[in-house]
């Protein structure tokens, strides 16, 4: 677990900026490949959409964790507002920010959105599965302590260590990226079979949502609950799932209806055409 790679004079390379421009870069490159597939020239955006919704991305993550989980910190640490290498990156903040410039960018540019969403949801879970990685570099999204002898250990320049000590913490960012390798293989297989416009990146949104809801049980940097019930995080992820239900579903219903159009369709003109040829009779 290495924070610093290597130094420039007095400039550190630190490992959590690389890696996250690493996640970056692969995930627009499976993009890529996945919109290629489609044969409709979809590829020549993707570049541009992982440029926009990465920076949108990291934007959106930390103004997120700033202002819904720390505030009362950098409310009187204004000057720290950036300096994300010491942690606070949440990641549903980012996928908002990344997902909302990514719809921006097919409208401005008349393409089918939920097409889109569909062919880049595996894409953006794998690069949030690479951006845990960097998260255990950093030693930031750690667990609580497991109150054994079980866990990871961070070294005493990480946040988790500066909170917890040496105490062994639950593996929580590395499960997470774990299960989120798995999901991005749910998604590649959903992907294989006939579905409705819209299903794939509601799936997405809700297996994601349904294993940072479960993984935050085991969190340790951010302990305070809604109402005394969940985390900020947990109840997100409730309502996430919530909503990505109801557009699974209603995305199914949509499709089922539009096929029954066209059925109806010839069927329909048909009889318009005899109505009209025995009323000129």
């Amino acid at each position: 677990m290495h924070q610093y790679l290597f130094y420039i004079g007095n400039f550190p390379i630190r490992s959590y900026g690389l890696v996250i421009s690493l996640s970056i870069i692969l995930a627009t490159g499976v993009g890529y490949f996945l919109a290629k597939k489609e044969r409709k020239g979809y590829e020549k955006h993707i570049v541009d959409l992982g440029i926009y919704c990465g920076i949108a991305g990291l934007i959106g993550a930390r103004l997120w964790d700033v202002f819904f989980f720390d505030w009362d910190y950098y409310s009187h640490h204004l000057t720290e507002l950036f300096a994300v290498w010491q942690g606070g990156m949440a990641i549903q903040g980012g996928v908002l920010l990344g997902v909302l410039t990514g719809v921006y960018y097919c409208q401005k540019h008349d393409l089918p959105t939920l097409e889109l969403m569909d062919i880049l949801a595996p894409a953006i879970i794998l690069g949030q599965a690479l951006g845990r990685c960097a998260n255990l570099l950093n030693g930031d999204a750690f667990g609580a302590p497991t109150g054994g002898s079980f866990g990871l250990l961070y070294p005493d320049t990480t946040l988790a260590y500066r909170t917890y000590g040496s105490q062994p913490l639950w593996p929580a960012e590395v499960w997470e990226g774990q299960l989120d390798i798995v999901i991005f293989a749910l998604l590649l297989m959903f992907r294989s079979h006939r579905h409705a416009r819209g299903q794939c990146f509601a799936l997405y949104v809700f297996l994601y949502s349904a294993a940072r809801f479960c993984l935050e049980f085991l969190r340790g940097d951010y302990t305070d609950k809604v109402l005394g019930l969940f985390t900020s995080a947990q109840t997100t992820s409730l309502l996430l799932m919530l909503l990505s239900l109801l557009a699974f579903a209603g995305a199914q219903l949509y499709a089922r209806r539009q096929r029954k159009r066209r059925r109806l369709s010839p069927i329909i003109a048909a009889t318009s055409k005899k109505k009209k040829e025995s009323d000129i009779d």
